[in-house]
């Protein structure tokens, strides 16, 4: 995968960035604001997709399928939440 940009990323988890509570935490000790969402910050480089509290992760393989959102719109929001479809080579 040389050279390849990533446009997607995915986790099974509510986030990819360190729970709030502890990020609070980190910034009450140190007062550094670059703590708060810094995973989300990625985008600022390389612009992407990020999809969160994904399931059945564990049932894909480890490649050769593709990943189709269907995303709902929802007025005055920033994100949304998306239907994810994985399409397997058969």
């Amino acid at each position: 995968m040389k050279g390849c940009v990533i446009r997607l990323t995915g986790t099974d988890a509510w986030s990819w960035d360190a729970p709030f509570s502890y990020t609070v935490e980190k910034y009450e000790e140190t007062g550094d604001a670059s703590l708060i969402w810094e995973g989300y910050k990625a985008g600022r480089d390389i612009e992407y997709c990020h999809l969160e509290k994904l399931h059945n992760l564990e049932a894909l393989p480890t490649d050769g399928f593709l990943v189709s959102c269907f995303p709902v719109k929802v007025k005055g929001a920033s994100t949304g939440w998306t239907r994810a479809v994985a399409i397997l080579d058969e």
